[in-house]
């Protein structure tokens, strides 16, 4: 809502035709001059936007929904390589992080949390191996909020570099 209300061509993915029915009729009230086809239903890994569309790419309380580690990176790249050179993504899901001692490992990495869902869960490690993989630089220190002793959601800020050999 607000980078619409402040006037930023904004674009979205969903797989939730409910949650782009959603956003199509926000921006219809707060930026009626957007397209409608800039909201799409389609998965955040087969992003039919162009390659290098995007100065910025947010991906808010998404990647903790990964199958597994090869969907996390999925998703993770499909987001990258709609970002231009120079671009910033800005991540924030669930993580392990301040919550080592709440949590209950299923498998792989995915977690049960004290609130009783299941997500997959990221720590720093895995966060700086993705950072290295996909050539970025992390240009905010990795954050991390502790809601209530039920979830941990960290902020993960990664520039794209203006030439990027990664990926």
């Amino acid at each position: 809502m607000y980078f619409l209300r402040e006037g930023y061509e904004v674009f979205a993915v969903d797989l939730d035709p409910l949650a782009i029915d959603d956003t199509r009729r926000m921006a219809a009230f707060f930026a009626p001059a957007l397209s409608a086809a800039n909201f799409r239903i389609e998965p955040v890994e087969a992003m039919s936007f162009p390659d290098a569309f995007a100065n910025t790419v947010l991906l808010n309380a998404v990647l903790h929904f990964a199958r597994d580690e090869e969907h996390f990176t999925a998703m993770v790249k499909g987001a990258w390589r709609v970002l231009a050179p120079g671009g910033i993504l800005f991540c924030r899901m669930a993580s392990t992080i301040a919550m080592e001692r709440q949590i209950e490992l299923v498998s792989g990495r995915h977690y049960l949390l004290p609130d009783g869902s299941e997500r997959f869960l990221v720590d720093e490690n895995f966060l700086m191996k993705i950072t290295a993989e996909l050539g970025g630089e992390l240009i905010d220190p990795l954050k991390t909020t502790v809601v209530q002793n039920q979830r941990a959601m960290t902020t993960w800020v990664v520039q794209k570099a203006l030439r990027s050999e990664a990926l």
